[in-house]
């Protein structure tokens, strides 16, 4: 990748000097001129140096002295959020910020209403709404920018900021996406809200992205969808994915698959919300060098995914994160750890429906080395033991807010491997004290510094 000259011959700042002839009207007033600025001896590149070795919450108040230092100053800011269209639309932004390396347009594309003071957020978005909603929807189509302005943004970004390594946009189709693509070559990572499987032709000659991140659909916010047919355009033009996050997008078998065998350098892979179909799980084995499977906000792991031995495994896989999702559906949890056979960390945040029988499923994970269980209320102090005692590399272990794990449960077999772990994080409840509970039982051999606060 070779980045381009954004301009072969950069316009000289202005200078610094005070213009006192607007004042001229005020002849009674007595000013004491201004004493000599003698930093117009220095060259803007000598003073971009300076500045850049500043603290970054001093380019605001610096940028103030004098015209120059505004100029020279949007000259160092690369990343920038924008919030008024217009901004955007008149050209100003080009002049104000010429060197700008990322950009998120987000939510510029979105009409909100004047001076609200509410602010409703989302993990993927943070609107401010009025106190009027027409329907079911915080954001309604009408909110919304037309995607041929959105496009005709994207084409003017496209052609200012060849440099251009981060966008994220919203409701854009395949033709703003498309001059994207073209012009920015360096481009590294997207992240598209609201897009839907056509739009994604555009940046399928995105040779360069490693990073991509689809928001089909957020719940009370807006509607779109993409399907087995936009996953497999994505996975046909971007080879070189490394990263890629799936909110509120649907999908089956066939999608994955497709990513996984066009997309053989992806390591991270993240469903949000996922709407696939059954059996979509089997199609992990696809991903030859994923590491790390992460699952978030989902209702259900996998409706129907068949029998065992179709399933398949990920060998490479190293972590396993799953936080707020449904753990009800005890064949699509058995699934999930028999893919994740071969993992080496299995992260659990405040999942519903976590069961001693369904944690019992993580037994057939037989390679874990760090286990990290926080929110789990359901899960009692034998149901943990069930599991851990049969991972014989477990080094690490991380309890935290799970009342129904407690101290005095604890028997001697499950202390002697306290006693011999790397790492112990044990707060199961704001009540435990565990080495009181377990005195005389050999914990503190190896594990002891992590209990001297609990020591009384």
């Amino acid at each position: 990748m070779h980045l381009r000259s954004l301009s072969a011959t950069p316009s000289a700042s202005p200078p610094s000097d005070t213009d006192f002839s607007l004042l001229t009207g005020f002849q009674s007033l007595t000013l004491d001129p201004p004493g000599p600025d003698y930093t117009s001896l220095l060259s803007d590149e000598l003073l971009l140096q300076i500045f850049s070795r500043l603290p970054i919450s001093h380019h605001v108040s610096n940028s103030l002295v004098c015209k120059r230092w505004f100029y020279l100053h949007g000259r160092l800011v690369q990343s920038l959020k924008l919030i008024d269209w217009s901004f955007l639309n008149s050209g100003r932004i080009f002049h104000r910020f010429p060197n700008l390396t990322e950009i998120d347009i987000v939510n510029a594309c979105i009409r909100t209403p004047p001076n609200s003071g509410i602010l409703l957020s989302h993990r993927n978005l943070s609107i401010h709404i009025g106190t009027e909603l027409t329907g079911t929807e915080f954001i309604e189509q009408i909110d919304l920018l037309p995607s041929n302005l959105v496009d005709k943004g994207l084409e003017m970004i496209a052609k200012r900021y060849p440099n251009l390594r981060r966008i994220f946009a919203v409701g854009a189709s395949e033709t703003g996406l498309l001059s994207i693509s073209n012009e920015c070559e360096t481009l590294q990572e997207l992240e598209l809200h609201c897009c839907g499987d056509l739009s994604l032709k555009g940046i399928s000659s995105c040779r360069n992205l490693q990073v991509v991140k689809l928001i089909g659909c957020i719940d009370g916010f807006y509607n779109s969808v993409v399907s087995d047919i936009g996953l497999t355009i994505l996975a046909q033009g971007c080879r070189r994915l490394v990263k890629l996050e799936l909110c509120g997008c649907e999908g089956s078998y066939d999608g994955i698959k497709a990513i996984g065998q066009c997309c053989q350098m992806l390591e991270e892979l993240t469903f949000f919300d996922h709407r696939m179909d059954g059996g979509w799980l089997a199609a992990l084995s696809f991903c030859g060098n994923l590491k790390t499977l992460r699952l978030q906000s989902c209702k259900s792991i996998d409706s129907d995914p068949g029998p065992d031995e179709h399933l398949g495994s990920c060998p490479t896989l190293e972590e396993l994160h799953l936080q707020q999702c449904q753990m009800r559906d005890k064949p699509g949890v058995k699934a999930l750890f028999l893919v994740c056979e071969a993992v080496r960390e299995i992260v659990l945040q405040n999942c519903w429906g976590l069961e001693d029988d369904v944690f019992g499923f993580a037994s057939l994970c037989r390679r874990v080395k760090l286990v990290s269980l926080e929110g789990c209320s359901l899960l009692t102090t034998g149901g943990l033991e069930a599991v851990i005692v049969n991972w014989k590399e477990l080094q690490r272990l991380r309890v935290n807010s799970s009342n129904k794990i407690k101290d005095s449960e604890v028997s001697p077999a499950l202390a002697s491997l306290f006693s011999v772990l790397k790492e112990l994080k044990w707060r199961p409840d704001s009540r435990s004290l565990l080495s009181s509970s377990l005195a005389g039982t050999g914990v503190g051999n190896k594990g002891g510094r992590f209990f001297k606060g609990l020591k009384g």
